[in-house]
């Protein structure tokens, strides 16, 4: 059976980094900007033609997440501080979105 990949600690490196440690012996640090203008949500991403919705010109320069909670043992949700909270991130969608993956 494989290991499902998961993070074993979250921590905030300073306001604009998020740095997850991964039970496969991995650590990530993900500039929240950047986690917010990857929200993979329907509000976000067109669900039918996968294209960007969402103007990153218009997100807030001081953007933060808000709140970080669990979805089962596969994601995590991110409610931002700039109200917006319907975005899930699967842990294999954030392995993802590290350079060389």
């Amino acid at each position: 059976m494989n290991k499902v990949t998961a993070p074993i600690s979250l921590s905030r490196k300073d306001p604009d980094l998020l740095v997850i440690e991964w039970n496969d012996g991995t650590r990530a640090e993900y500039p929240v900007r950047f986690l917010r203008s990857s929200c993979p949500c329907a509000a976000c991403v067109n669900e039918w033609t996968g294209e960007k919705m969402l103007d990153e010109s218009r997100l807030p320069k001081d953007i933060k997440p808000a709140k970080l909670l669990s979805v089962g043992r596969y994601a995590m949700a991110i409610h931002w501080s700039d109200g917006h909270k319907t975005g899930i991130y699967a842990y294999d969608y954030l392995k993802k979105l590290l350079p060389g993956s």
